[in-house]
C-alpha cells in the first residue's frame, strides 16, 4: 500500500514530515537551481517548457488567476508568467526557497509575488483561482489527498490544476538504468554539491513510494477532479497531470 503522503525516514506524524521536508528544503536552498540542472542534465528545463506549453490558452486569458505551489526558487513561476506576460503568483512553505525566488523575479525584472503558505492549507477563497501549477512538489506533501482536495477547494469551476512530478518508467531496460542513476549516482552527487546526504538519499526514495503515473490520475478522480489527461516525458521518468474541475 502507497503512503498517505511522503514519509522520510524516522517521521511518525503528517506533522513531523512537514517539518523534516520544511528543513531539509532550507539547507539545500541556496544550491537548488544548480542541484536540479546537474542532476537532470538540465532537462528540467524541457519538463517546464513542455508544461508551459500545455497552459499557454490559461495563461494569455488576462483575466484568469495563476497560482504555482510549492514554487521553490521560482523556475516554474518564470516561465509562466513570460507566456502570460503578467503578474502570477507564487507560494512555498519554505522561507530560504522564497528568498531565492525574490531575488530570481527582481534580477530578471518580472512582476510575480511570492508569499509563504502550506499548500494543505491555502489562505484563499474557496473557489477563486483558474490555474494551480505544481513542479515536483506533490511528493513531498505529507498528505497527498489532503493536497488534492485543498486545490479542489480554491480552484473555480473549469479550473485546472498542472501537477508535474517525477514518476516510474514503463520500458523495463530503461527503468533499471534509472533504478541505478537514482540509488547509486545521484546521491552521491546530490550530497557532494549541496552537502546534505540526507536530501538526495532522501529524492530517489520518495519518487519510489509516489503513486505511479496512473495510480496518481485515479487518486486526483477520487479527490473530485472531473477530467484528467496524462502527458509522459523523457522515457516516462516524469508525468504532467492536468486535472479539470
Amino acid at each position: 500500500m502507497k503512503p498517505a503522503g511522503t514519509t522520510p525516514a524516522g517521521v511518525q506524524s503528517e506533522e513531523q514530515a512537514a517539518r523534516w521536508v520544511r528543513e531539509m528544503f532550507s539547507g539545500v536552498a541556496g544550491r537548488y537551481d544548480l542541484l536540479n540542472h546537474v542532476l537532470s542534465f538540465h532537462i528540467d528545463k524541457y519538463w517546464r517548457w513542455r508544461t508551459v506549453s500545455h497552459l499557454r490558452h490559461i495563461l494569455q486569458r488576462p483575466d484568469a488567476q495563476v497560482l504555482d505551489l510549492c514554487c521553490g526558487t521560482g523556475d516554474l513561476l518564470l516561465a509562466l508568467e513570460g507566456a502570460a506576460g503578467r503578474r502570477l503568483y507564487g507560494s512555498d512553505f519554505c522561507h530560504p526557497m522564497l528568498t531565492g525566488a525574490n531575488e530570481k523575479i527582481a534580477k530578471k525584472h518580472m512582476r510575480s509575488v511570492v508569499f509563504e503558505g502550506d499548500a494543505l492549507r491555502l489562505p484563499l477563497r474557496d473557489a477563486s483561482i483558474d490555474l494551480l501549477t505544481v513542479a515536483f512538489g506533490v511528493r513531498n506533501f505529507a498528505n497527498y489527498r489532503k493536497g488534492f482536495v485543498e486545490m479542489r477547494r480554491v480552484l473555480r469551476p473549469g479550473g485546472v490544476a498542472a501537477i508535474l512530478e517525477f514518476s516510474q518508467p514503463s520500458n523495463a531496460a530503461f527503468a533499471a538504468l534509472y533504478r541505478f542513476y537514482s540509488n547509486r549516482v545521484l546521491p552521491k552527487i546530490g550530497a557532494w554539491l549541496s552537502g546534505s546526504r540526507d536530501a538526495y538519499t532522501y529524492l530517489p526514495e520518495s519518487v519510489r513510494k509516489f503513486p505511479n503515473a496512473e495510480d496518481l490520475g485515479a487518486i486526483l478522480h477520487e479527490c473530485g477532479f472531473r477530467h484528467v489527461e496524462l502527458h509522459r516525458m523523457t522515457f516516462g521518468t516524469v508525468a504532467l497531470h492536468l486535472a479539470r474541475v
